[in-house]
């Protein structure tokens, strides 16, 4: 299991690397302390947006579509995968009932259908574009932000 990553797995950089290309930034594996006490580390967090990003696993995470059940040990693999998948149920709940906006993706979705999801997820939180709001005090031409 030490081989096993935490952050960082392949699906996991391809959408950072896609959302980073549009101009998107983020925080990654962003430790959020929830007034309920609850902590929560999302993937991607958009913390000026509010946003949530997680890259689930098939496995780790009980895919209906490619989630296998291992046969070897399953006395301690089936409660550690519906334990999982109750913690991220309890996880959205904490998250939405602090005012964040929860996409979770299965690592085999399409990158480019992964990318449209998460932006119109940003969009729909508020935000313009992806460096935000223009700065309307600045006379065009003007580059200084004082």
């Amino acid at each position: 299991m030490k081989a096993n990553r935490r952050t960082d797995t392949k699906p996991e950089l391809a959408l950072r690397h896609a959302l980073h290309r549009l101009g998107y930034r983020y925080r990654k594996d962003y430790r959020l302390d929830l007034d309920s006490g609850r902590r929560v580390r999302p993937d991607i967090a958009f913390t000026a947006r509010k946003v949530a990003v997680f890259v689930d696993g098939c496995f780790w995470h009980a895919c209906p579509e490619h989630g296998s059940k291992p046969r070897a040990n399953e006395w301690y693999w089936g409660p550690k995968l519906i334990k999982n998948v109750e913690r991220d149920r309890i996880n959205d709940a904490a998250l939405i009932l602090a005012g964040w906006t929860v996409v979770r993706l299965w690592e085999h979705v399409p990158l480019d259908e992964a990318v449209s999801t998460v932006v119109t997820a940003i969009t729909a939180s508020g935000a313009i574009g992806p460096a935000g709001p223009a700065r309307e005090d600045l006379a065009p031409g003007d580059e200084s932000l004082s």
